[in-house]
């Protein structure tokens, strides 16, 4: 069985750092597993990782999409074991835990293409509206997504209406890889305080520039920072409404990463402490190696 290193985390623990440094001593490439940075032009809300960051070490799955294309579990979960299949030594880092969990468990998926323009005919419904319509069609999905995840409720229906429910997807909880799953975590307070300072940061870099581009151009994106920028751009909130919700939110989803990994995918836990990262990063070195000798 093929061995994976999965290396997972909120935003802000440290992720692309320690990575990298475990890439260069395993000689291994990282596949992102985060579903945001597949899009070229979001760089500063993705914290997409620089050129000069990479140091040499060899990243798949970014910048490969356009921003008004789609992408989903299913698409990551072909494009990542084929590059799991190739790679010697493949690490998964990232955050976004069903798109980790598609790809090393044994699921499998059904889903239809289709083109993002589909989309377009439910621009008139509510998400309310949108919410009700899943219901009709495939009403154990509706319960699982909450009626404001307007784009992945719209693909639910587009699913159950070419006879393939989201809900019958085959999930099975068996590894098709010998998975390390390490998730980095540290004090909550701190990481809230890491979060809040990596959006200011992300301010600083260019953020809001870089959203109000892709606003005027008529791609308003439903993800976390894009949206609610949106929001302000659109003039029904502030600029520092908007912040503040970005970071709220960010903090809600650190929260809830957290809870996927310690309970869907059996992770290992390790405390971030950046004032010794050094230690950190060696005694993962060592665990990494043990893994890939067993």
């Amino acid at each position: 069985m093929k061995k994976v290193i999965v290396l997972c985390g909120p935003t802000a623990v440290g992720k692309t750092a320690i990575s990298i440094e475990l890439a260069k001593h395993l000689s291994a490439e990282i596949i992102s597993g985060d579903s945001v940075q597949v899009y070229k032009r979001l760089d500063v809300g993705s914290a997409k990782i620089k050129g000069d960051e990479k140091q040499g070490v060899i990243h798949h799955l970014i910048d490969i999409k356009e921003p008004n294309e789609t992408y989903d579990v299913a698409q990551f979960q072909t494009m990542s074991r084929a590059l799991i299949d190739k790679i010697k030594v493949p690490m998964i880092v990232g955050g976004t835990g069903l798109y980790i969990k598609a790809v090393i468990d044994n699921y499998e998926f059904y889903a239809p293409k289709y083109d993002i323009k589909d989309e377009s005919m439910y621009d008139s419904y509510s998400n309310e509206a949108l919410h009700e319509l899943l219901k009709s069609k495939d009403a154990k999905t509706a319960n699982e997504l909450h009626q404001n995840n307007r784009r992945r409720i719209i693909r639910a229906i587009l699913q159950a209406d070419s006879n393939v429910k989201r809900s019958e997807l085959v999930k099975k909880d068996e590894r098709l890889y010998d998975a390390l799953v390490i998730y980095l975590t540290m004090p909550r307070e701190q990481l809230y305080e890491r979060i809040n300072l990596r959006v200011d940061q992300m301010v600083n870099e260019g953020f809001v520039e870089e959203a109000f581009h892709l606003y005027q151009e008529g791609i308003t994106l439903n993800i976390l920072g894009y949206r609610e920028l949106n929001a302000y751009f659109e003039g029904s909130i502030s600029l520092e409404e908007a912040l503040i919700e970005i970071k709220k939110k960010t903090r809600h989803l650190a929260k809830r990463q957290e809870t996927w990994f310690k309970h869907q995918m059996d992770a290992t836990i390790i405390n971030v402490n950046h004032n010794e990262l050094n230690q950190t990063i060696e005694a993962l070195k060592i665990r990494c190696n043990q893994f890939l000798k067993e």
